[in-house]
């Protein structure tokens, strides 16, 4: 009997076929690739049983080290002991253009953020003034009110 693997364990095949076909124009630039259904399938059981192997390897390493959550260390090792150690170099380059991508979203919404904040602010303020001098002059006029209504008693 064929073994069916649940829908959540399949990996989508719209982005299978794009890694592919991005592969494959690497090698034959100017050549056009069509992908039977099958085959298709079988580079995305192959990709899935590989992400599973790597993450119960990763996993593994995590535990050695007495921690739960699985690193980016973790992963790049798994890789070096499951014999795939020529994918560390371009992964760390990967993932450190990554963080520098990140770092930089981090900080232009940190950025605006901010500038959000001093915004609402001065807008916050602008009311609260207004308020504070309508008050100020309505105590003037009522002090100034009581000032001539005793200056009238004194007559």
């Amino acid at each position: 009997m064929e073994k069916v693997v649940p829908e959540v364990e399949e990996l989508p095949k719209a982005m299978v076929r794009r890694v592919v076909k991005d592969a494959l124009s690497q090698c034959s630039p100017n050549a056009d690739f069509n992908l039977h259904k099958e085959s298709l399938l079988a580079f995305s059981e192959s990709a899935r049983i590989f992400i599973h192997y790597l993450s119960a390897t990763a996993n593994d390493i995590c535990k050695e080290s007495k921690r739960q959550t699985i690193n980016a260390e973790d992963v790049l090792k798994a890789l070096e002991e499951i014999e795939f150690s020529e994918f560390v170099s371009p992964l760390r380059a990967s993932l450190a253009e990554f963080k520098k991508k990140s770092a930089g979203k981090r900080a232009a919404a940190a950025t605006k953020e901010k500038e959000a904040k001093k915004k609402k602010k001065a807008e916050e303020e602008t009311p609260s003034k207004k308020a504070a001098n309508q008050a100020e002059e309505q105590g003037e006029e009522v002090a100034n009110d009581d000032n001539n209504a005793s200056d009238g008693d004194n007559e």
